[in-house]
């Protein structure tokens, strides 16, 4: 008899290809005029407005540890800005593979913050995912592996600040997930206003563009909550070393569309690279739950 799969499971696999595909409106933004930081405060500002309607009386927590919670909302405020500017700048699926470095970063920033011991299989996942970065990035004429684009490094800048949120999201851990949700609204939107004096559109521009595209700006918010809400429920119910293989399923749906909707293929350096970044994604869940930015 065939079983259907839980609630939870279900949960990760919406919340990981909401993910997978949440690049393309921002590029229908972007297409209609509005630059990544300005798309990013506006859907981000949606997901913190209407957070704080559902959860206000979490906001009672941050003070319970407001530093720990604004450097961990500001790491993946600015993480999940350069992954917005990088994914209207770049190629989709190489800017989503250097942010799956994470890995790399984690386990020396875990070791300084945290005091967590360096052991064989952080080694291991360190060596694995430098592999794939060297891979992808490498380039004949220079002897080096080295980003060729603003997109790649905001790429590989962004993975480095999830993991750096990530490493202090484990020192919150007498919070609520929602309470760590409200804390990451507010650090996207709060990053992506500080931006706002470098961003490519006038203040002007950008108000005319979102009163004609708020059919577009308006449902990814809401979609980021229902995003955050489905991945924060699965990751509390699924065995950790499980749940890195469901979420890695991004990547897949990611694939897909960006062959699909926007005519993005990968190489072969790209295919063999991203294979061992995938592979050090799934050696450092092996251990311990991933936490995807709660969006």
């Amino acid at each position: 008899m065939l079983r259907l799969p839980s609630l939870p499971v279900v949960s990760l696999l919406a919340g990981a290809s909401l993910w997978g595909v949440v690049w393309y409106p921002y590029r229908l933004l972007g297409a209609a005029g509005l630059d990544g930081a300005w798309a990013t405060v506006l859907t981000y500002g949606v997901a913190l407005v209407v957070g704080t309607a559902i959860f206000l009386g979490h906001w009672r927590d941050v003070m319970r540890a407001p530093w720990a919670c604004l450097a961990m909302g500001f790491a993946i405020g600015w993480s999940n800005l350069a992954y917005v500017i990088g994914v209207l700048e770049g190629e989709v699926m190489r800017v989503l593979l250097l942010f799956y470095l994470a890995p790399l970063w984690t386990v020396p920033l875990a070791h300084v913050l945290l005091g967590e011991r360096l052991d064989a299989r952080g080694g291991a996942v360190m060596a694995i995912a430098m592999a794939g970065a060297a891979v992808m990035l490498w380039h004949p004429d220079l002897g080096v592996p080295w980003p060729s684009s603003r997109a790649e490094w905001l790429g590989v800048t962004a993975g480095f600040l999830f993991a750096l949120g990530n490493v202090l999201v484990r020192s919150l851990a007498n919070l609520r997930d929602t309470t760590k949700s409200l804390a990451i609204w507010g650090g996207v939107t709060a990053a992506s206003i500080l931006y706002l004096p470098w961003a490519p559109t006038a203040t002007d521009a950008a108000m005319r563009v979102a009163a004609v595209s708020w059919g577009i700006w308006l449902p990814v918010g809401l979609a980021l909550v229902a995003m955050s809400l489905a991945l924060q429920y699965g990751l509390s119910r699924v065995p950790a070393n499980r749940a890195i293989v469901i979420l890695l399923f991004e990547l897949v749906v990611a694939a897909f569309a960006a062959y699909w909707l926007a005519g993005e293929t990968l190489r072969a350096q790209d295919w063999i690279g991203g294979s061992l970044i995938v592979a050090a994604s799934l050696a450092s869940g092996l251990e311990r739950r991933p936490a995807r930015p709660a969006a």
